[in-house]
């Protein structure tokens, strides 16, 4: 039996802590009936080996071998070809990752400059938080498992900026992203203890939720049966972020390796760290935090060594194959252990209570990387992926091919109208794209 109605809002607080209280059916009043619309962009640099990405037919999707883990979640994943990061290209000599980067979201040709008068333009997930984050606490959340810092990242004549973020505030306002989980696990949970105080519970063992065990306790006998089991699920699960994000930190101090050891709290596994973000993005969507998030996984020119793949050279090396059939397997490798890691951030949204459903219906992800040839630094047919929104009207299970020359932009503005925006243009759109969505 359920009590009295709670506010969405409902934040329990103690000893500087707050937690936010994920999606209950005691919230579900006139004014909350529906989980809100959500929106994430993960970013993919140094482009894809097409052959092993590109599904074999149109119509019903059947995984490549690139997207070959997303099979859990086949039937929430539309794969787009044929469009164009076009605003990437550049007839100049030198500069083509930092022009590809920043234009895979906002469509515009970036500013030759190495100075800080950068530009490019609005990024979509800015106009997507303009109106979904008016009303939570973050207006949304730029990640990177990475930075620039960390190896040979900038090009001549370009800012070190144009390659370290996907989004952008306005045209010359680049956002900056957040590589250290607790930093974002802060944010999220308003830890303002003094750090030696979070240290010394650290080394206890003890977690944040311990300050508002007596409001938890109180909560419980407050909701409905199933609502005690959401907020269950969501207590353990930050929990066990906190865990192991202590967990990692103790490993980035007694084994320290040579591209993290100055950053605290990234952890060694570059797995166990794009888990770790996902996680948090999972969490700040049920907390209602913020309704649009973007994800740097892997920046233009990195050089990053992924051992975990099984490949011993580094991404950007890695992506100037020249042809030969050996080096594109390393990268389809490579690219395909990439995806993996999507999909299980897809997975934890898949699995995950939200109102009726789970987070994934009414969360559209988008990912894909902003060139497909990458020997070429070639910005057409980019590899291109969308996935959840099935309450939102997006039609998953599905690969579509589009006109050759489409831009980008016309799909990011089908995407925002699914998030329940009206734009009429974004970047160098020419229209909202066709078939996307239901009907």
């Amino acid at each position: 039996m359920r009590g009295p109605a709670l506010d969405r809002r409902t934040v329990l607080r103690g000893a500087g802590v707050s937690l936010a209280l994920p999606y209950l059916d005691v919230m579900a009043t006139a004014a909350a009936a529906t989980p809100p619309a959500r929106f994430v962009a993960v970013y993919l640099g140094n482009g894809m080996n097409p052959g092993a990405w590109t599904p074999p037919t149109e119509g019903p999707l059947t995984l490549s071998p690139t997207l070959a883990a997303l099979a859990p979640v086949r039937d929430q994943v539309l794969v787009v070809s044929g469009l164009d990061n076009r605003q990437g290209g550049s007839s100049e000599q030198g500069g083509l990752h930092s022009r590809i980067q920043p234009a895979w979201l906002t469509g515009a040709h970036a500013r030759r400059t190495e100075g800080a008068d950068v530009e490019a333009g609005v990024s979509m997930d800015q106009v997507a938080a303009a109106a979904l984050g008016q009303t939570t606490a973050l207006r949304s959340l730029e990640l990177a498992l990475e930075s620039v810092e960390i190896g040979r990242a900038c090009e001549p004549a370009f800012a070190c900026t144009y390659v370290s973020t996907i989004a952008w505030r306005d045209r010359t306002t680049p956002l900056p992203m957040d590589a250290d989980p607790r930093s974002v696990f802060e944010r999220l949970f308003g830890d303002a203890r003094p750090a030696a105080a979070r240290e010394a519970d650290q080394r206890r063992d003890r977690s944040i939720l311990d300050a508002v065990t007596a409001d938890l306790a109180a909560l419980g006998r407050r909701v409905g049966a199933r609502d005690r089991r959401t907020v269950e699920g969501y207590v353990e699960a930050v929990r066990d972020v906190e865990r192991r994000i202590a967990t990692a930190e103790r490993q980035a101090v007694h084994e320290p390796a040579a591209d993290v050891s100055s950053f605290t709290g990234i952890p060694i596994s570059y797995r166990d760290h794009a888990r770790l973000m996902g996680e948090l993005i999972a969490l700040a969507f049920q907390a209602d935090a913020t309704r649009v998030a973007t994800l740097l996984m892997v920046r233009e020119r990195s050089d990053r060594v992924f051992t975990e793949a099984g490949v011993g050279e580094g991404s950007h090396a890695i992506s100037h194959h020249e042809g030969d059939p050996a080096k594109l397997a390393v990268q389809a490798r490579v690219n395909a252990y990439h995806l993996a890691l999507v999909g299980d951030f897809l997975a934890r949204l898949a699995t995950t209570a939200d109102g009726d459903g789970v987070l994934l219906d009414r969360t559209i992800v988008l990912a894909g990387a902003g060139m497909s040839d990458s020997n070429a630094h070639q910005p057409l047919n980019v590899p291109t992926l969308v996935a959840g929104g099935r309450a939102l009207g997006v039609q998953g299970g599905r690969h579509l091919r589009v006109p050759s020359g489409t831009p980008l932009a016309n799909l990011q503005v089908a995407l925002l109208a699914a998030l329940g925006l009206t734009v009429t243009r974004h970047g160098d759109s020419t229209g909202l794209l066709a078939g996307v969505r239901h009907g």
